[in-house]
């Protein structure tokens, strides 16, 4: 499958369709359940955070046809987790400054076939974002390069082929026009040898004028005969030279398009060697680890966050109360985005981020502290230990 990521200006009815705050007559409800949401704060609340510190920073209100937040709808398969979409974000935000704080990922819309009645799903996430650049106040600016590496990271985090292509792309629409430019350069060659023929085997006689003197015997007129000779010599000429300026030009754009491709064979080739070391550096191989395992402290976080949002009454000063809603955010999370124990194990291993997840989950707040000694780290699942 291929994936395409496309951001545009948020609709005022995003979340109520995103969130299905209402029912839709374009989806399935028995499939709604399979549906997942991530938020980390409400659009409106988002855009008056954005106006207040776009007239803190640059002492002017922001401009009525800014577009401090915009959504995308990016294509995925059944298979893609939050937490792919979660590192998507994360990417986006490192590279481009775009800040996703909402994700909803729809998996009951799509359509019926007419012909064989089979229902064919139409799989999509939506990306709520903020568009501020916060060294600046305003919004971000982005260039044509900037899109394009959207949707190499798309990509690159949902594990799919790159909808809009770029190098690899490029070199297959080079290649197409190479090909069209050949097929044109061949019947540009075959005319011109057909002209060629043409020219050699006109019989001589046809071009010969014979008129009947006043004996009635056939003479041959001189004059016209020349004039005939001369006129179809001009007429080859013209067309000659014609389609060989032609033939020069399509020769031309075939070189310079058969360099465009050498070029981007190279770019290809730079890539797979990129991949090639992927998979036999062990260095690499340890730098990979830590960024999934930064991804799942990342969507962890962000999820604890979350629950704190949906249910901020609930008591949590209990200490066996706290360890337990821990515990089963931590196997939401794990069964939702099939991530193995092991990584919580490893992320655990660290004492400062037992404390910095707990204290985040009780207070809102990972700057206060425990005592070590005062929250355990464990969680039990099947007889498991965390």
């Amino acid at each position: 499958m291929k994936t395409s990521i496309n951001f545009k200006a948020v609709k005022s009815d995003s979340e109520t369709h995103n969130f299905r705050k209402k029912t839709f007559d374009y989806i399935r409800k028995d499939l709604t359940p399979k549906n997942e949401y991530w938020m980390e704060q409400k659009i409106s609340d988002r855009i008056q955070k954005i106006e207040a510190y776009c007239k803190e920073k640059s002492r002017r209100k922001l401009q009525k046809n800014a577009m401090p937040v915009r959504e995308a709808v990016v294509v995925i398969k059944e298979s893609t987790t939050m937490l792919e979409l979660q590192n998507l974000a994360t990417r986006l935000e490192e590279e481009l400054k775009i800040r996703v704080f909402q994700i909803a990922i729809h998996k009951d819309e799509g359509h019926t076939d007419k012909d064989t009645k089979e229902w064919k799903p139409n799989y999509h996430a939506h990306l709520v974002a903020d568009w501020q650049d916060l060294d600046t106040g305003k919004t971000l600016k982005h260039q044509s390069f900037h899109y394009s590496k959207m949707q190499d990271l798309t990509a690159e985090c949902l594990n799919m082929d790159r909808g809009i292509s770029g190098s690899r792309g490029r070199l297959e629409a080079i290649e197409f026009k190479i090909q069209q430019k050949e097929e044109d350069l061949k019947v540009l060659e075959e005319r011109y040898d057909v002209m060629k023929s043409g020219m050699i085997s006109k019989k001589s006689e046809e071009l010969v004028v014979k008129e009947n003197d006043f004996l009635g015997f056939k003479r041959l007129n001189t004059e016209k005969t020349v004039a005939n000779y001369e006129k179809v010599f001009r007429i080859y000429r013209s067309t000659i030279l014609k389609n060989k300026a032609e033939l020069e030009s399509k020769s031309k754009q075939i070189t310079e398009l058969s360099t465009k491709v050498n070029s981007l064979n190279k770019e290809v080739q730079s890539f797979k060697n990129k991949y090639s070391t992927l998979l036999t550096e062990p260095n690499v191989f340890a730098s990979e680890k830590k960024k999934y395992l930064d991804s799942v402290t990342n969507i962890l976080e962000k999820e604890i966050k979350f629950s704190r949002y949906k249910f901020p009454r609930v008591y949590r000063s209990d200490r066996q109360t706290l360890i337990s809603e821990m515990g089963e955010i931590a196997e939401k999370v794990s069964e939702e985005n099939n991530i193995p124990f092991s990584a919580f194990n490893e992320i655990l291993k660290d004492p400062e981020n037992s404390v910095r997840f707990l204290s985040l989950l009780r207070f809102g707040n990972e700057n206060l502290n425990y005592n070590n000694e005062d929250i355990p780290i464990q969680k039990t699942r099947n007889g498991r230990r965390m």
